[in-house]
Formats: structure tokens, C-alpha cells, sequence
């Protein structure tokens, strides 16, 4: 039987907007295998973004459970739920989200900093994983140095770095232009090869079809879900 590492069950949030409020997720079941590649896709205002961020345990459900490798993670604290975040979940954000006065060697090292590892392992990991996507050569450049494609390359380093149970891509190429978008997504697929779980979330119908299934999202629920019938690896975008 399939291993799950996400399980969501009737999944909601809601916000209070002055006297409104408004329903960003109604009733949402969802489940992950380990070893995925899954779209989540939607038009603005579909829930994408906040299934997103309770799927990487930066926001918690208003009601529902999501458990997260067998742990119920749908009320826990914000220390809990950053300790979880920290060692479950590599981030790939649009805006790279790099410190602009750090080396690529130190963005890449930085959660293994959270996580308390000696800096010794911590340099040793940071390097295995800049090299692993293709920046062996630029471990000292700092991101104003870098084009947008290799920012996100080391975006990417530091989203691996901890072996997370996921890889959590929130429109990966969404700064980047066709060539550069192209060559991430590439990327993005060799590390879904090497056995990571990859969650990408996006607009964008092609960067979808990347993906080996896709869940689309629209008014807060769950449309559609299956697996992509135009998968094929290594596709021009």
C-alpha cells in the first residue's frame, strides 16, 4: 500500500474581514503518496494559496485535520509547527526569498542552522546540495551576483538540503523567463526522479502539465483531481 505523507480531511479556513467573512478553503480532502509530483492548480481567489500555506505548515486550518507523515499537525503552535516546517518541508518560492548579504553557501545552510546541526555538516551539506544543482562554482556569490535562474537554483539547494518529506514549489518560474523557466522545471523533475515528494503550485497551464497529477481548485473546494494525461518526462515547456 502507498505510503501517504499528506492526509487532509475536511479541510476549511475562513477569514474575518471587518463583518465578512470570507471562505478561502471549504471542504477539502486531500492525499499525497510518498514520492508524488503533484500540481495543485487554480484561477486567483481559489484557495490555492492558502491550501499552500496549510500544506507547509505556515498557517493551520480553521477546521479539518492534516496529518503530515502520520503527525497531526492541524493544531499545533506556531514554535511546533516551525520545528516541523523546518524539518519536513523544502520551500521554492517565486521570489527566491535568498538573504542578500549571505553567500549561496550560507542561504543554502540556513535551515540546517534551525535545525542545530554542527557547522562542519552543515558546510559539507550546503556543498553536496549547491552541487547537485549545478552551482559547485558559485558557493561564495551572493544572490545580487547570480542571474534569476541560478538564485533559484539555490533556492532549490536550500529547499533539499534537510532531506525533507516534500518539496513545496509555489510558482517556481514565475520570475523567470521561458528558457530559464524551462531549465528549473527540468530541475525540479530530476529531483522528483531522485524519490522526493514535489508539490507545485501554480496559474500556469504548462508549468501544470509538468506534473505527473493535478489538483484544481476553484471557490475553495477541490474541482478536480487526477492523474495529468499529457505526462510525459523531459517535455518542452
Amino acid at each position: 500500500m502507498a505510503e501517504s505523507v499528506i492526509d487532509i480531511k475536511g479541510i476549511g479556513k475562513s477569514y474575518r474581514i471587518g463583518d465578512v467573512v470570507v471562505n478561502a478553503l471549504r471542504e477539502v480532502d486531500l492525499q499525497i503518496n510518498k514520492g508524488e509530483y503533484v500540481a495543485l492548480m487554480g484561477p486567483s481567489g481559489s484557495g490555492k494559496s492558502t491550501l499552500m500555506n496549510i500544506l507547509g505548515c505556515l498557517d493551520t486550518p480553521s477546521k479539518g485535520k492534516y496529518k503530515l507523515n502520520g503527525t497531526d499537525v492541524s493544531n499545533m503552535s506556531d514554535n511546533d509547527l516551525a520545528e516541523i516546517r523546518n524539518k519536513e518541508i523544502g520551500f521554492i518560492f517565486q521570489t527566491f526569498n535568498l538573504l542578500a548579504r549571505n553567500s549561496s553557501l550560507d542561504n543554502v545552510a540556513l535551515p540546517l542552522v534551525y535545525a542545530g546541526y554542527p557547522k562542519k555538516e552543515r558546510i559539507e551539506r550546503a556543498e553536496v546540495a549547491l552541487k547537485s544543482v549545478g552551482l559547485g562554482d558559485r558557493m561564495d556569490h551572493k544572490p545580487n551576483e547570480l542571474s534569476g535562474g541560478q538564485r533559484q537554483r539555490v533556492a532549490i539547494a536550500r529547499a533539499l538540503v534537510n532531506n525533507p518529506s516534500i518539496i513545496l514549489a509555489d510558482e517556481p518560474t514565475g520570475n523567470l523567463d521561458s528558457k530559464t523557466s524551462y531549465e528549473i522545471m527540468e530541475l525540479i523533475e530530476k529531483i522528483h526522479e531522485a524519490g522526493n515528494t514535489v508539490i507545485i503550485v501554480t496559474h500556469e497551464e504548462d508549468i501544470a502539465k509538468r506534473a505527473k497529477r493535478i489538483v484544481r481548485l476553484r471557490d475553495g473546494l477541490i474541482e478536480n483531481d487526477g492523474p495529468n494525461p499529457d505526462y510525459h518526462p523531459h517535455q518542452n515547456l
